[in-house]
Formats: structure tokens, sequence, C-alpha cells
């Protein structure tokens, strides 16, 4: 199929930077995700690979060679938007062939071409049906019918999913994954939703105001974050960060958060190597804090505050020690994560315990330390 490198690539609108000197290179049939908050760059990023837009700087090559003066159609890349664009005085039939017809594809050839698509998507059973009498999901599957006829180098997805409900969402992610597995297309594909992209991905990459963040497998990128962003993109509840000092007493290092002394005497020599100060942050995910039976030096009195329930989890929502009233900051409250069965209530007194070798430290500009 197709690599795509995409190399120092900047796009600015006059004094506007939309991305700012991306790298990064996708492998042969793998499905890479660009994850990250609205107005990050990252449809503008799949636009400038389509060819719809032109970049300020940098380069883009498909199968090693540059595509930035090979015309959108000749790039050999099929492109699924958030809208559907689907021609709703057309069937489902003369939308499939409607590319190949434009690109003087022989009858034969559109034909069996639509034919794999359909049957891959389950719509050889609607095809003389009009955009208006399908349903979301399966106004979906013509989409990427369109795109699948094509038999592009790379598929390229914008937000795909965007207006489908939760379970159709859920059910398309799985179809949308398959799909591109047995095709074996190179894939890249847009998210804001970090769900979508842990389940989807192959890998990650991560943009925040249109700086490459961090890329890596999903499981890479949420266990050994980049940074406090990287660190509280990725995760539901969100990751808990906290202010902290490091401080040495003795043979013993601590972090300090005024409540409460975390001892990381074992991790001291990796610590005291990268840190540039004292002030540093501390970052803690909520299934990675417990709820202790009984009082002990390592645990922290605390007060829930609230209790979302998640089906077989809840989020408890607790508060610190140095909680003030109408105040939320990053030492007020906690998330914590515990089985739906937990019997606690609003206003209970709990004692929490951190799970010190699951910790991340960084430094107070936001890097990771540990």
């Amino acid at each position: 199929m197709a690599t795509v490198s995409i190399q120092k690539l900047a796009k600015y609108y006059k004094d506007i930077q939309a991305i700012e000197n991306i790298s990064l290179d996708i492998q042969d049939k793998e499905f890479l995700t660009v994850l990250g908050p609205s107005g990050c760059g990252k449809t503008t990023l799949l636009r400038l690979i389509a060819g719809l837009e032109v970049p300020s700087n940098g380069d883009i090559l498909i199968d090693g060679n540059s595509v930035l003066e090979v015309p959108i159609r000749e790039r050999d890349i099929a492109m699924v938007f958030q809208r559907y664009s689907l021609y709703n005085h057309m069937t489902v039939y003369d939308n499939l062939a409607f590319p190949l017809k434009m690109r003087k594809v022989s009858e034969q050839d559109t034909k069996r071409r639509v034919k794999n698509a359909t049957e891959l998507l389950g719509l050889d059973k609607l095809l003389d049906r009009k955009p208006g009498k399908l349903s979301g999901g399966e106004q979906q599957r013509v989409a990427l019918g369109r795109a699948i006829v094509r038999e592009p180098k790379v598929f390229l997805m914008d937000e795909p999913l965007t207006f489908l409900d939760p379970k159709l969402r859920t059910q398309m992610r799985v179809e949308i994954k398959t799909l591109q597995r047995r095709l074996g297309v190179t894939t890249i594909y847009v998210t804001h939703d970090q769900s979508e992209a842990m389940i989807m991905s192959d890998r990650i990459a991560l943009l925040k105001n249109g700086v490459l963040q961090q890329v890596g497998t999903p499981d890479e990128i949420y266990e050994k974050p980049s940074n406090t962003f990287v660190a509280g993109f990725l995760g539901s509840p969100s990751i808990n960060l906290l202010d902290c000092s490091y401080v040495e007493k003795g043979e013993k290092t601590f972090l300090d958060l005024e409540f409460f002394k975390l001892d990381i005497t074992y991790q001291k020599d990796i610590v005291n190597k990268k840190r540039n100060g004292s002030e540093l942050i501390l970052g803690i995910r909520p299934e990675d804090i417990s709820l202790a039976h009984e009082k002990s030096a390592d645990t922290i009195e605390s007060e829930v505050y609230v209790i979302e329930p998640l089906g077989s989890e809840s989020n408890i929502i607790v508060k610190l020690p140095t909680y003030k009233a109408f105040k939320f900051g990053m030492h007020d409250v906690v998330n914590v994560k515990v089985n739906a069965g937990m019997n606690v209530k609003i206003g209970d007194k709990v004692r929490l315990k951190f799970n010190k070798h699951n910790i991340h430290i960084f430094k107070k500009s936001g890097e990771i330390i540990l």
C-alpha cells in the first residue's frame, strides 16, 4: 500500500499558526490517529496531506515521493469527512459509482469495485435506496464505500463518527478498524475523542496548538506521557495533578503536598538528575488511588464530595484536607475510581492511599521527570 512521511510541516494563515514544524512517519498499513482538542490543527494537517491546503513550509512524501506538486486527484488518497456529503438525488449505487465515473473507470471495473465494497459493508440490499431513506450508520457506510471503491493508497478520515449516537459510534469504531485491517490500507484518522483514539489506533499523534506533543501506541502515551497536557488529555476520569515540593530529610526523600508527604526515596536518583527546582507536580491516575480501611502514616484523611456512577465502576470526587469552599484547583479535589459496589456516601470521611509505584512526577513547566 503506502507509507506517508510528514517532514517539518507548517501552515500559517497570515499571523496565525495552524501547525508548526510537524515531522511524522506513518507506516504501511498503519492506523494512526491524530488526536487533540478543537482548534489544535488536526483537520488542517489532514487537508495538507490531501492537497486541499498548501503548506507554508515542509514536505509531504507518499512512498518516498513528494506530493506537494501533485494534483489532488493524482495523490491516490480517499477522504471521509464529518458530514457524509452524499448526493441525495442519487441511489446508493450511483453514489458509490460516481467517483469512478469521474475518473473514467470502465463500467465493468466500476461494477466490480462497487460489488466488492457493498458486500464488504453490508450495503448490497440498499443499492436502490437514496440517502434520505438510510439511517445514520447506513449513510456512514456509504461514505466509507465511496472511499473504498477508489482503491486508494491512503485513507484520510476527519472525525467521521461525530454525528452518530453513542451506541452507533461504538459499533462503527469496531467496523472501521476491522475494515482497515482487512483492506490493509494506511489510514490517518482525526478525532478529539480520546476513547476512539485509544480503542482504534496502532499509534496516536497528540497535538496541542498546532505542535506535536507525543507519538506512540495508546499504552505508551497513557503509561508514559511526555508532559502534563498529554497525561491530562488521555484517561477518564482525568489524571490528578497535584502541586508538591521536593524535600530531602536525612536518608529519606519526599514529595511534600502540605497535607501529606509521599516517600519517593526509591526514585531519588532519577528525580534529582532531571529536576531543575524543588517545585514539582505529582500525577496520579484515579485507578491508582484506593480507599484504605485503617488509619496509617501513608493514608490521607478526606471527605467524599461527589459520586459519579460509571456502570461497573464509580468515580468518587474527594475533598483533600486543603479544600476551601467554592474554590477548585489542583489541590482541592481528586478523582478516585472504585468498584460500583463500594459502600460510600456523599459526606463520608474516607482515607486515601496512593500507589506510589504508579505515580508520575513532572517539572513545574509540565515536562515529565518520571
